[in-house]
């Protein structure tokens, strides 16, 4: 005869799984990435980020935002319907070696985030002069 094992995990475990669960889940905001001559312009929207809730990082080729939302609700009320339930954006994008993101300029306004990433000098366009013999 075999015999049947079951493992059996705490209920705290569980819990404490299910929470970090929650918190692993994200929004990915909206994103319109334009191209130019110069470089990339990125436009994210992050409705309900306050600047200070805002990070934007740079490690090697890879762009990440991320963003906490800051919904204020009064104590006595609570909210009988919710369109976003998850509190957190986050949004990766791998750059290509073209760009400089030594140079990324970025702005935040009314919950959109502008973001500035200038093509290298190696990248740029330029224009050669041709010499008359």
């Amino acid at each position: 005869m075999s015999e049947n094992k079951v493992t059996q995990t705490a209920p705290n475990a569980v819990n404490k799984a299910a929470d970090k669960a929650q918190e692993d889940f994200t929004l990915q905001p909206a994103v319109d990435v334009i191209e130019d001559a110069g470089g990339i312009t990125l436009y994210a929207d992050l409705p309900g980020v306050p600047k200070d809730k805002l990070n934007l990082q740079i490690e090697s080729d890879t762009l990440t935002i991320e963003g906490e939302v800051a919904l204020d609700i009064p104590q006595d009320m609570e909210a009988s319907h919710v369109e976003v339930g998850l509190p957190r954006y986050r949004r990766v994008f791998t750059l290509s070696k073209e760009l400089d993101p030594a140079k990324t300029q970025a702005k935040f306004d009314q919950g959109v985030l502008s973001l500035r990433i200038p093509k290298a000098e190696h990248a740029q366009p330029r224009r050669i002069e041709v010499q008359v013999a």
